[in-house]
């Protein structure tokens, strides 16, 4: 019989006789799964290389519900910038405006809770949606994971100079005097500064008139020119008004003064106990990993404590208040009891 020439490739098993030497072929195999072993736990620890310690890997998107150019755009791009040099990744801001922060809340919820999608809301989104929409296509308890708190700001109350009013204590004695003759602008029904302006009437027993804008500037332009008596607004609408001094502000909503502007007084000194702030709180998607939770919330913290970060926050308004994500979930809860009792009363008058 002729013997057949071993094909290329196999030459160094050609003279071996497979019945005669098992242990060699057996030896051959274990040495196989040994190193497949070793190579699986170089993958492994490869992969825990890549775990919270080296997070994140690939740029970070925010989500926000306020327009490019708007305050809490401008604040989160502050922090998205200082998080980015930290991280050494971009951090990048996504602007879902519309529907009063729904729109922006479905995108957060919906995104993959891999960490690489965060979401800075305005307090609206759990004071005013859930008093708006009976029915919210997602659960603002169950959906995001609590991080951190970034900053918040009180409202201000300005009137116009032509108003002769220059406290809080004078506003109330005028309405007091004549229920219902000024008229007050705050920014759409079932916003912060309406639900503010409901509660200061309350608290001290007036009744002012409310009329109804789309938008800060055109409310703003009236009490500048007299047409409109009273405006509850944020610092950063009415900024360039109170640098000109074409409105005269009264006092803001903060529980004290704030000590880069101590000459503002404050409606608690008038009303006791009166507070109302915007916050911005920052989130992640449910079932984002524990240890990415913890991480972004220390590294938020971290960039919150920089004195320069603090100082070009206070030019806006706000106020770095940093939380862990704890105390996040006590304070909302708080601020949701303390407002929906507001929101409930003004939404069955609108009706």
């Amino acid at each position: 019989m002729r013997r057949l020439a071993p094909r290329a490739g196999l030459a160094p098993f050609a003279s071996l006789n497979i019945c005669a030497r098992p242990a060699l072929f057996a030896s051959s195999r274990r040495s196989f799964i040994s190193a497949l072993l070793l190579g699986l736990a170089a993958c492994a620890g490869g992969a825990l290389a890549a775990g919270p310690e080296s997070y994140p890997t690939q740029p970070v998107k925010i989500i926000v519900q306020a327009p490019a150019g708007n305050g809490p755009d401008v604040l989160a791009r502050i922090i998205a910038e200082r998080l980015g040099q930290l991280w050494g990744q971009q951090v990048l801001i996504l602007n879902r405006p519309g529907a009063g922060g729904l729109i922006a809340a479905q995108a957060a919820a919906s995104a993959l809770p891999d960490g690489y999608t965060l979401y800075m809301p305005s307090s609206s989104t759990f004071t005013v949606l859930p008093a708006r929409h009976a029915k919210l296509p997602f659960d603002l308890d169950r959906d995001f994971a609590r991080i951190g708190m970034v900053a918040q700001a009180p409202l201000v109350i300005a009137v116009a100079p032509s108003l002769g009013i220059n406290s809080v204590a004078e506003l109330i004695a005028r309405a007091k005097e004549k229920p219902g003759d000024i008229m007050y602008a705050a920014l759409g029904r079932g916003t912060l500064p309406h639900a503010t302006s409901e509660l200061f009437q309350r608290r001290a027993g007036i009744q002012l008139r409310y009329i109804t804008y789309s938008a800060s500037n055109q409310a703003l332009q009236d009490v500048m020119g007299g047409r409109l008596g009273l405006v509850f607004d944020g610092f950063g609408a009415l900024s360039g008004a109170l640098e000109n001094d074409t409105v005269k502000v009264l006092a803001i909503t903060a529980p004290e003064r704030l000590t880069h502007l101590p000459h503002l007084p404050t409606v608690a000194e008038t009303l006791p106990d009166f507070v109302a702030l915007s916050w911005s709180p920052m989130l992640a998607p449910a079932g984002t990993p524990a240890h990415i939770i913890d991480k972004v919330s220390a590294d938020l913290r971290a960039v919150l404590a920089q004195p320069a970060l603090q100082e070009r926050l206070r030019q806006i308004g706000q106020t770095v208040r940093p939380m862990a994500p704890a105390e996040v979930t006590a304070f909302i809860d708080s601020e949701q009891k303390k407002w929906r009792a507001i929101f409930d009363e003004t939404a069955s008058e609108a009706r």
